[in-house]
């Protein structure tokens, strides 16, 4: 699974690399050269170098937003990086980094941030400084809460918490009014009371936890397009699901379901339901086929 992660983020960095042009703005991978360049230093990578500790110098190019240290020995994330103050864009998976320290909220012009594949226990409170921050991937640390700083960051649109320990979240995750792809999948979630989502919601990973029922205000998340809920014991489904009005793909494999209520029937834009692994009859599986025409459905 690690791997796997491993294989995601990589694949996340290169569509980052992809948004900056390689013309305008080259990218060194060596802190000698980008200290002699004429001209301005927009983007620096150190990634897979083995390294204990970023160059101090880089300090001196105070022009850079965009900075890869991934795939190194970190075990912090050096002073150095948070007098980078143009900074808009770090990776820093695949290091050993253990905390984040407090200077983190001198970044304000932080967009994206990546620190996945590390030893984070904790996210620092003061992450909520970053009020431009849009994306954030934590997946494959050792977190056992969602960070609450989060939720004080409003326009985060994507959040990536998967392949942690994360067994409590707070009721206050629609403070993220913006949140468009949450994922906290493989994490150890039985619970969610009746948590309430952000309005904008559209992606919602939550395979592979314990879940046992889901929130009746999860059927509130009427712009909600794709939903992922196998690998969890859930036994039944509101008839609510009905208010899924923009669903279009619905993942239900491997719980404890035997029928659907009628209501799903009303999802109009669905069209992938799947139900493999739940154990259903055969009387049942032909009544959802006929209740869902315009759906293809996997039992």
């Amino acid at each position: 699974m690690k791997k796997l992660l491993l294989f995601i983020s990589i694949c996340a960095l290169c569509q980052v690399n992809a948004q900056i042009d390689p013309v305008q703005y080259p990218t060194f991978t060596n802190i000698e050269d980008a200290l002699k360049s004429e001209k301005k230093v927009y983007s620096m990578s150190f990634r897979g170098k083995g390294l204990f500790n970023i160059p101090p110098q880089i300090a001196k190019l105070e022009s850079i937003f965009f900075l890869n240290i991934m795939g190194n020995k970190l075990e912090k994330m050096d002073q150095e990086i948070f007098m980078l103050k143009e900074l808009e864009i770090v990776n820093a998976n695949e290091n050993s980094i253990k905390f984040i320290p407090d200077e983190i909220g001198n970044l304000t012009k932080l967009t994206t941030l990546s620190i996945n594949l590390n030893s984070l226990t904790s996210v620092n409170p003061n992450i909520a400084k970053l009020q431009h921050l849009k994306v954030i991937h934590l997946d494959a640390n050792s977190l056992s809460i969602f960070p609450e700083a989060l939720m004080e960051i409003p326009v985060l649109e994507e959040i990536n918490l998967q392949g942690n320990q994360i067994s409590f979240i707070a009721d206050r995750l629609d403070q993220i009014k913006n949140l468009k792809f949450l994922n906290l999948s493989e994490n150890q979630i039985n619970d969610l009371g009746n948590l309430s989502f952000p309005k904008n919601l559209k992606y919602l990973e939550l395979q592979q936890n314990a879940i046992v029922s889901l929130p009746e205000n999860i059927f509130r998340s009427k712009k909600l397009e794709f939903l992922n809920v196998s690998d969890n014991h859930i036994k039944t489904i509101s008839p609510r699901v009905k208010g899924l009005k923009d669903i279009v793909s619905m993942n239900l494999a491997n719980n404890q379901l035997k029928d659907l209520p009628a209501e799903i029937s009303q999802l109009k834009n669905l069209k992938t339901l799947i139900l493999t692994g739940n154990p259903m009859e055969k009387s049942t599986i032909e009544k959802l086929k006929a209740l869902m025409p315009q759906t293809q459905i996997y039992f």
